[in-house]
């Protein structure tokens, strides 16, 4: 990927809710030629007015080329990746003809998985991921709304041949004022993101609870910490080395989150599709393989699983 100084993009936002809203309406701030893919009522709004960010710091409006066809994102350069992890297939599969050989693919998805998913579509080489930390969920049709701290990235690429375009991707969102840094391990920081996001995510969604009361109710507070511990003995039956106390960190920092309803939490609201396989079945079906036990994690993650086969 050849990027110089000054350079205008055409980039793709494959999934332009919460998250790829914002952060392609700052790239689009920043004079690159952004395609938002979108679809419903959201997508039908943005076309009509375009898109609204709205945040305790700045509210902005941004025109581009909103659609639901696939087409439109031939020619990117670069590819946001942020439709929920049960649509990363389907989405990749589609997205594959209209892409060039040399298109980057960055995952801003939930999770630890959907990099191996997108690497057998696209190829190794052509990945990056990112591990997001943004408060911001869907106000109304187009309308994003961002609480809370400030928007930041981390981004690694999954092979040493992606290496030479991390630090320009990196200075692509620096230059569109986005708090961005590289990292040399992604994956371990995609790893400590997920503890965070098994932490809470699922527990908010069947509690219908925003993340500070769950730290304010004792037995919540407990059940959450419990499920973290859990997640923390699993990854490190896969060698990732994380800290037995780092569950004190995760609760730290759910503090800072108080009145974030988590995305599976607006997911369940919204009568979406929520992502438990990614951020819950995932762990879970790993402790199965690893002989680590986790009855509490496993117990949402069925919970989970019925309530939406029931709505289908």
């Amino acid at each position: 990927m050849l990027i110089r100084e000054g350079d205008i993009l055409k980039i793709g936002i494959a999934g332009a809710g919460a998250v790829g809203g914002y952060f392609g309406a700052k790239l689009a701030v920043a004079g690159h030629d952004v395609v938002f893919l979108a679809r419903g009522r959201h997508y039908e709004q943005m076309q009509d007015k375009g898109l609204l960010i709205i945040s305790e710091t700045e509210n902005f409006r941004v025109d581009g080329t909103f659609t639901d066809r696939y087409e439109e994102m031939e020619g990117a350069e670069l590819v946001l990746f942020c439709v929920k992890s049960t649509d990363t297939i389907k989405t990749a599969r589609k997205l594959l003809p209209y892409l060039k050989k040399d298109t980057v693919i960055l995952t801003l998805q939930n999770g630890v998985d959907n990099e191996e998913k997108l690497s057998d579509i696209f190829g190794t080489e052509r990945v990056m991921s990112a591990a997001t930390y943004i408060q911001a969920f869907v106000k109304e049709p187009g309308i994003v709304e961002h609480i809370g701290m400030v928007p930041r990235l981390m981004i690694g690429s999954l092979d040493s041949k992606g290496q030479a375009g991390l630090g320009k991707v990196t200075s692509l969102f620096q230059n569109a004022g986005i708090e961005t840094y590289p990292s040399s391990n992604i994956l371990n920081q995609k790893w400590k993101k997920l503890l965070w996001n098994v932490t809470f995510n699922p527990l908010s969604a069947v509690a219908e609870a925003e993340v500070g009361q769950i730290l304010e109710n004792e037995g919540l507070r407990l059940t959450a910490e419990s499920i973290c511990k859990e997640a923390i003995s699993v990854a490190n039956g896969m060698g990732k080395g994380i800290d037995a106390n780092f569950y004190e960190t995760i609760m730290e920092q759910g503090s800072i989150a108080r009145k974030h309803k988590t995305s599976m939490l607006q997911d369940k609201l919204n009568g979406k599709q929520m992502e438990y396989e990614s951020i819950c079945g995932y762990i879970v079906k790993k402790g199965r393989e690893l002989n680590v036990p986790t009855p509490i994690l496993q117990t949402i993650y069925h919970l989970l699983k019925f309530s939406d086969v029931t709505k289908i």
